[in-house]
């Protein structure tokens, strides 16, 4: 070989020596089917930054998978099993960033070898937030009583506890949210006696009660304020019920809701009469990425539990002044649920401003009982909405939240089996369009097989929390909780 090569077209003949040297199986027959890997990992967009897609085809008894870019490559063999090691991948990854990957599978089935269509991986420049957060709970309405708040690496597949009803008296913990995607700002409530909210304020760790006598409940869905100061909640009276319908598990409603504003540095809640009617149900508040407006959902009160099927909420918005603490004096209506024929609910803002990511059902606000809860995505400068045919299933899609550079989002779909919620992941192009969505990558392909977990309401994160379960334990069991007037 001529010694005045470049040393990158060395490394490139190297990486294509070691794929050549890697033996084709013999009598491969050519299959016009899709690769039946388990994750769905076929033609999807994905970060340069996300931990390795390691996939499986379940019935094999032998596998290759030769992942190619325009100047790296990557060959692996195995069972049923394609795991990469992730040093090599993130090294293909970062050169092939902008790049389309393809993806050859050739699999041993029924003792015959098959050489199934390549498909693709979109690389783009964009990366996802490093950690997301994410509540581990069963899926059915009978059993809750271990439950875990975990963060995990989106990077690599670390992941730690952040909180263990195990150590907090078997309580309901939930709804743990971050303030503009920051591991140094975030809250979640823990329920029942000695509870409350805890809030992590840039690595301080409160305990509140984030309700006063004007106040239906305590705090329920809630939002930050971009300045950290403040917060936006809910106050719900919850009410779930038995279906009698047999297609049916659960229904959960309100039966009254309001919203208050949390000022956690002077310790007061902060009412307005249009957001406290009586008469309506106002719920799901989050801030606009400039604090200036809060969004909302607002169903006009029906009898409950008979006329279910008519309890429509429209997306509505009212303005915040965080200079005064004050609300603003007109309510305006972006989503009209009665014109829409449908029901909106847990609306969330993109930080750049250009969207806003709602969940569309036939009725009611607990989307995810309901099987056909879409993800629909509102234009906020021109008004038009998104229905996301590609990023939808025929399972419920809700519980989303923004990445910190508003490219990505993720949510929890019960795509698959129905019963069980897993995080996906949806890029967001230049042109507002949505792509293929994929499911969080686990080491072990077989994960979500064997797992009776559903993750529940995944929250993306730039940073990693600076706590864990222990620290959790000790302000459950010594701190006074804090009250707000």
């Amino acid at each position: 070989m001529n010694k005045y090569l470049n040393p990158y077209i060395l490394f490139v003949l190297f990486v294509a020596g070691m794929a050549a040297c890697t033996p084709r199986p013999e009598h491969v027959t050519a299959t016009m089917g899709n690769a039946p890997i388990y994750p769905d990992y076929t033609d999807v967009t994905i970060p340069y930054n996300i931990a390795p897609l390691n996939f499986m085809i379940e019935e094999a008894d032998g596998l290759q998978v030769i992942v190619r870019g325009e100047t790296d490559s990557l060959v692996v063999s195995g069972t049923n099993k394609a795991c990469f090691p992730i040093t090599q991948w993130k090294k293909l990854l970062q050169r092939e960033k902008g790049n389309k990957l393809s993806v050859k599978v050739i699999a041993r089935m029924d003792g015959k070898w098959l050489d199934y269509p390549t498909f693709t991986w979109q690389v783009v420049p964009e990366p996802l937030d490093s950690y997301m957060s994410y509540r581990l709970i069963e899926p059915g309405y009978e059993v809750w009583n271990k439950l875990q708040i975990c963060e995990r690496n989106l990077e690599n597949f670390d992941e730690k506890v952040i909180a263990d009803n195990n150590l907090t008296g078997g309580n309901c913990m939930n709804c743990h949210t971050y303030g503009k995607q920051n591991g140094n700002l975030s809250m979640f409530h823990l329920r029942g006696k000695g509870g409350g909210t805890i809030l992590n304020r840039y690595g301080k760790l409160r305990k509140l009660v984030l309700k006063n006598d004007s106040m239906i409940s305590a705090a329920v869905y809630g939002d930050f304020h971009p300045s950290g100061r403040y917060a936006v909640f809910s106050s719900n009276i919850i009410i779930p019920a038995f279906h009698a319908q047999g297609n049916k598990r659960l229904e959960v409603y309100d039966t009254q809701s309001n919203l208050a504003i949390a000022d956690f540095d002077k310790n007061r809640m902060i009412l307005s009469p249009l957001t406290n009617n009586p008469k309506v149900l106002e719920t799901f508040p989050t801030f606009s990425p400039d604090g200036k407006w809060i969004y909302f959902c607002s169903a006009p009160q029906v009898a409950l539990p008979d006329s279910i099927k008519q309890l429509h909420y429209s997306l509505c918005r009212i303005g915040f002044n965080p200079e005064s603490g004050i609300w603003g004096e007109k309510v305006d209506t972006l989503w009209n649920a009665r014109e829409e024929q449908g029901s909106a609910c847990f609306p969330k803002a993109s930080p750049d401003g250009k969207y806003l990511l709602f969940t569309r059902a036939d009725y009611g606000t607990f989307p995810i009982w309901h099987q056909e809860t879409d993800l629909y995505m509102l234009h906020l400068t021109t008004g038009r909405v998104d229905t996301l045919a590609k990023v939808n299933s025929n399972h419920s899609d809700t519980y989303h939240s923004w990445a910190s550079n508003s490219h990505w989002f993720v949510f929890a779909s019960k795509r698959g089996d129905g019963q069980y919620g897993k995080p996906y992941f949806a890029y967001v192009d230049q042109d507002g369009k949505a792509h293929k969505p994929f499911v969080l990558p686990q080491k072990d392909p077989e994960h979500y097989v064997q797992t009776f977990k559903s993750y529940n309401i995944p929250e993306l994160s730039t940073s990693s929390l600076p706590f864990d379960a222990l620290a959790i334990k000790q302000i459950y069991q010594k701190a006074e909780a804090e009250t707000f007037k």
